[in-house]
C-alpha cells in the first residue's frame, strides 16, 4: 500500500506534500526528527491529509497534481472535502 500525504507546519505556515509505502506515521516521524531536509525547519509537522492507493505510481501521480496546482486554496480545499484515511 502506497500513501500520498499532507502535512502541515504551524511554526512555518506551510503545507508539504509526499508520498509513502513506509506507512504515514513512520514517516511523519521521520519528517519531524530533521531527517528529512526539505521539512527540516517546520518542525513539528502533522498530517492533515491522506489517501492510500494500491501502486506506487498512483499515489505519485496524485502528489504530483497536488503539487501541479500550486496552490494552497486547492491544498485546504483537499483537506476539509476528504477525511483523514490513513488512521
Amino acid at each position: 500500500m502506497y500513501h500520498t500525504y499532507i502535512l502541515y507546519s504551524e511554526s512555518s505556515d506551510q503545507y508539504y506534500t509526499g508520498y509513502t509505502s513506509v506507512g504515514v506515521k513512520k514517516r511523519l516521524q521521520r519528517h519531524n526528527n530533521g531527517t528529512v531536509p526539505s521539512t527540516k525547519s517546520g518542525e513539528p509537522w502533522v498530517i492533515k491529509y491522506c489517501k492510500g492507493f494500491e501502486t506506487k505510481t498512483e499515489a505519485i501521480k496524485w502528489e504530483n497534481f497536488i503539487k501541479q496546482q500550486k496552490s494552497r486554496q486547492f491544498i485546504e480545499k483537499l483537506i476539509a472535502g476528504d477525511g483523514n484515511e490513513w488512521q
